[in-house]
């Protein structure tokens, strides 16, 4: 007669049975840290401005260095935000949000892999040119260039003809949304550069604190004042979810009272209590400042707040469910191998941005000794990560297409990205003049695949039937944006502590199976 097992034997055992099931699957397990390194890339081919010496992709060359002199100020640098040649505010803030958040979590992992300098130039890049942008406490530039002139023309970077008009937000016009997410970036980033530059992490915290208090004072929807973006990047969700975001950024890098108290005391008239997401965007930023705050609360401490803080974990907690398929008739769409699906256009952007709140809120579970609790089941944190795992391994070829969507990671990857500059002879090897028809008729219209590989790009993706055409013109699916590829910056960083089975801070062995489509 078999004996009766203890719990904790049980408990031992299944343990131990799920370790070897994940050491069989990590043998096939995807080059992370490559993973990471080329997402890094990618941000120096989205670069406007004049190149650095130490520019490694080779094909990009100085742009846009009028950039702001027709209205008198320096606005030279920043990012692209996708295949074309505006400079638009909102998304360029939120990528360097999502870039340095990657950094706060998985700074020693980065480092690791031998990419902390360059993570720390990508997001340099942006908070400098949010420092120029911010021309006054009560002044923003929100853009430069103008989607419409810029969408007729197909020209490299480095041969722009296209308005380079630029449009502000200002007491008189307010923009709320964009002055909290550039405030939340600033204040993200000087997290970043508290060890290695404190005197630049102190002038962005002071921009911040500018911003925010700007955003606060001055509310408004900034696609209101600007109204050349709402072709392109729509407030849609307001601006009450960005002066959330900021505050809980700032009580973060400061550490001062009156943010979380801004946070906790507007938590219900601002809907960060309220919302219960199933996304996570450069436009709604409710799941991700839930989990921030989600993230006070493990760590013990307000506990004045704990009852505010607690509802924040809630809906954190409903979006995470979501994603997991845990919810009761109110989760992520999938398609039939298993990718989250949101909407039709540009999908990754979600997938990505999930994966990345997944993967942060698993490690926060584990490092609490807690489980996620949904109403139709309970996971431990491993089973998290193990999926977040798996959305990231869809990415980079684990598809019914063996595709990798990363661009230049693996042997099959997009050759037809939606972007200019990748698809047109680069301007080192041919600096004869192309113009806004000559790029469409020689270079647009072109099957053949890009001149330029857009390295670390994470295009839009495959329909909700797991299909994708690898066409220039099909740019629902083909076009790559910055905001697409800042959040695996965090989750290639965590799952390349995996690789080699390291140990978890915990004590626990990283090694997860990927997760098995139903």
């Amino acid at each position: 007669m078999e004996a009766h097992r203890h719990p904790q034997q049980c408990r031992h055992c299944v343990h131990h049975l799920l370790l070897l099931l994940l050491c069989a699957s990590a043998s096939g397990a995807f080059d992370y840290s490559d993973a990471l390194a080329k997402s890094l890339l990618y941000f120096e081919s989205q670069r406007s401005g004049r190149l650095p010496h130490g520019q490694r992709v080779a094909w990009r060359d100085h742009s846009g260095l009028t950039d702001g002199l027709e209205q008198g100020v320096d606005l030279v640098g920043g990012y692209y935000d996708a295949g074309d040649h505006v400079k638009f505010g909102l998304p360029m803030a939120f990528t360097v949000t999502m870039l340095s958040w990657s950094v706060v979590e998985y700074r020693d992992e980065i480092d690791a892999a031998g990419e902390l300098e360059h993570a720390l130039e990508a997001i340099k890049w942006g908070t400098d040119y949010f420092v120029k942008a911010h021309t006054s406490p009560n002044v923003l530039w929100a853009e430069v260039g103008d989607g419409d002139t810029d969408h007729y023309c197909w020209q490299r970077p480095e041969d722009m003809t296209t308005s380079r008009q630029a449009y502000r937000v200002d007491e008189s016009n307010p923009g709320s949304d964009l002055a909290g997410e550039t405030a939340a970036a600033m204040a993200a980033a000087s997290i970043v550069f508290r060890r290695s530059n404190p005197h630049y992490a102190h002038l962005l915290l002071h921009h911040a604190r500018q911003l925010f208090e700007f955003g606060d004072r001055c509310r408004g929807k900034y696609d209101g004042s600007v109204g050349v973006v709402k072709s392109y990047y729509a407030s849609v969700s307001g601006y009450k979810d960005e002066l959330l975001w900021a505050a809980l950024w700032l009580h973060r890098a400061t550490d001062g009272e009156d943010y979380l108290k801004y946070a906790t005391d507007k938590a219900g008239c601002f809907g960060g209590i309220g919302w219960a997401m199933s996304e996570f965007s450069w436009d709604v930023k409710y799941a991700g400042l839930q989990l921030l705050a989600s993230q006070l609360l493990v760590q013990g401490k307000h506990k004045d707040r704990a009852h505010i803080l607690e509802r924040y974990r809630s809906k954190a907690e409903h979006y995470l469910c979501s994603c997991l398929d845990k919810n009761n008739g109110s989760n992520v769409e999938r398609t039939p191998a298993g990718l989250l699906y949101v909407r039709q256009w540009n999908n990754m952007q979600y997938v990505s941005s999930a994966a990345f709140l997944l993967t942060v809120y698993s490690d926060i579970l584990s490092g609490a000794n807690r489980k996620l609790h949904c109403p139709q089941g309970t996971l431990v944190p491993e089973e998290i990560l193990s999926f977040a795992k798996a959305q990231a391994d869809y990415i980079l070829g684990s598809n019914p297409l063996n595709m990798s969507y990363l661009v230049g990671f693996g042997p099959k990857y997009p050759t037809r990205v939606h972007h200019r500059g990748a698809s047109i002879v680069s301007y080192r090897e041919s600096k004869g003049f192309i113009g806004c028809t000559q790029g469409y008729d020689s270079w647009y219209s072109s099957p053949g695949p890009n001149p330029n590989v857009l390295v670390g790009a994470l295009v839009g993706g495959p329909d909700r039937r797991d299909n994708f055409r690898d066409e220039r013109g099909n740019y629902m699916q083909t076009e790559a944006c910055t905001y697409n590829t800042a959040p695996l910056v965090g989750v290639f960083a965590r799952l390349s502590r995996l690789q080699e089975g390291e140990a978890d801070p915990s004590g626990k062995v990283s090694l997860l199976a990927s997760y098995k489509k139903k």
